[in-house]
């Protein structure tokens, strides 16, 4: 899917020629369309089949230096777009006109499209493998290809645009026995290819991890977040790099450039290129690059936005990106990189010897203060360096900021949470409360 496949192409020129007519001294139109075919299993069985398609855009005007944003989606009436953004720029105040000057840019699409016949193929094989060990468990599946198009022009000669197409699937497990429900899940997110057989080997680990309950361990014990789980840690820790979070005063780290904020064992970079996703420019036009964050548990680098980088006086990293699509753009992260250690999720439990594994939450995360109280909604009770049973009724409690300085280990099993590639990682200070079994 492109935009020289669309109608509408020549729908940003227009919207630029229309606001300057209408007096606006600069402008820009960001234009987002999304193709997706998700194939749904419910009970063990092919559900539906799905085929959903999107656009949206949003023109975004300074007229008299006072910003105007109006959005539309699907067809839109170019006149009417501008007039829109031009009344609600009389009520903004002046602000800074922020529009990266002009180049030419397409860049190519590196995933692959995978047709719905070999998506249906692989949630069926997930689910038969799963079923072949546990008949009794209910099966719930979700295989996906997504075509995601970005185009952003403006005033000042920019022209750039990508595709990104990614596939992704989702498997769960839900088993009853008796009053006890347990359901497993995990996912993949990759660019050309789906690894069938892994996911179910790892929805059939976890299985068979849960077959007995036991009493967690009580007290201030080590804990063995997996790899998907480990993403309730980075969330707190991206939010502490924010460089309008450090503008504000808000984020613990703001005078700490240069300093250590974290254990040695850990190095934090950005590469656009990595991944199932790709992004080389940002929602304000910039060249994504290569950043280091946190270099052996020193802080190196804040990201930020044009607006953020001027009023900070270190200029943008090309991490401008629109929350939604009538939103101004806002310093994110994109393709995270949490480097990983040596050994997998088995030596991981084997160096813990006593402990908890958490590898399902309830809850959200701990917010840019760092404290946090989770429900272990999957977790695992070690002794010994091995798995001895599932715990229930637990909770973990906290903060992100003193367990990353206490990081005992990062295992080298890291994947693709999202944009996040995360290992799994053993942490000490946390505080384990739960009930006891008889």
């Amino acid at each position: 899917m492109g935009f020289n496949d669309l109608p509408q192409e020549t729908l940003a020129e227009q919207l630029l020629e229309l606001a300057t007519r209408s007096g606006a001294e600069a402008a820009e139109v960001y234009q987002a369309r999304s193709l997706s075919r998700p194939v749904f299993f419910e009970a063990n069985r092919l559900k539906q089949l799905e085929s959903a398609q999107s656009e949206g855009t949003a023109l975004r005007l300074w007229r008299e230096g006072r910003p105007g944003l109006a959005v539309a989606y699907g067809p839109v009436e170019p006149q009417a777009l501008v007039d829109r953004a031009i009344a609600l720029s009389a009520l903004n105040g002046v602000e800074t006109v922020e529009l990266t000057e002009g180049r030419a840019s397409q860049y190519p699409d590196l995933g692959e499209f995978m047709p719905v016949e070999n998506l249906i193929l692989m949630g069926k094989e997930a689910i038969a493998l799963v079923r072949d060990a546990y008949p009794e468990v209910l099966c719930t599946a979700q295989w996906e290809c997504e075509a995601e198009t970005t185009r952003l022009v403006n005033s000042k000669g920019l022209d750039c645009r990508y595709t990104d197409t990614t596939l992704s699937c989702y498997l769960a497990a839900e088993w009853v026995r008796g009053d006890d429900f347990l359901s497993v899940g995990d996912g993949q997110t990759q660019r050309d290819s789906l690894d069938t057989v892994a996911l179910a080997n790892q929805i059939l680990q976890r299985l068979a991890w849960a077959k007995e309950n036991i009493s967690p361990p009580i007290g201030r014990v080590p804990v063995l977040f997996t790899a998907k789980a480990a993403d309730m840690l980075w969330g707190t820790l991206s939010a502490a790099l924010n460089g309008k979070r450090t503008l504000e005063g808000a984020s613990p780290w703001s005078d700490r450039l240069g300093e250590p904020v974290t254990s040695k064992a850990l190095t934090i970079t950005q590469n656009p290129d990595s991944g199932p996703f790709s992004c080389p420019f940002d929602d304000e036009g910039t060249t994504t690059r290569n950043l280091v964050f946190i270099k052996d548990g020193i802080l190196q680098l804040f990201y930020t936005d044009r607006t953020t980088g001027r009023q900070l006086g270190s200029g943008t990293t090309g991490n401008g990106f629109r929350p939604g699509l009538g939103s101004y753009p806002t310093p994110g992260l994109f393709n995270l990189l949490i480097h990983p250690g040596t050994g997998d999720l088995l030596n991981l439990m084997q160096q813990m010897g006593d402990g908890l594994v958490v590898d399902q939450m309830l809850g959200g995360g701990s917010g840019i203060s760092g404290d946090f109280s989770i429900n272990v909604d999957l977790g695992y009770r070690i002794k010994n360096g091995q798995v001895v049973g599932r715990v229930k009724d637990t909770m973990v409690a906290g903060n992100v900021y003193a367990a990353l300085k206490q990081l005992v280990a990062l295992g080298g099993d890291a994947e693709w949470n999202g944009s996040v590639y995360t290992p799994s990682l053993i942490v000490e200070g946390l505080s384990v409360n739960g009930r006891m079994l008889s």
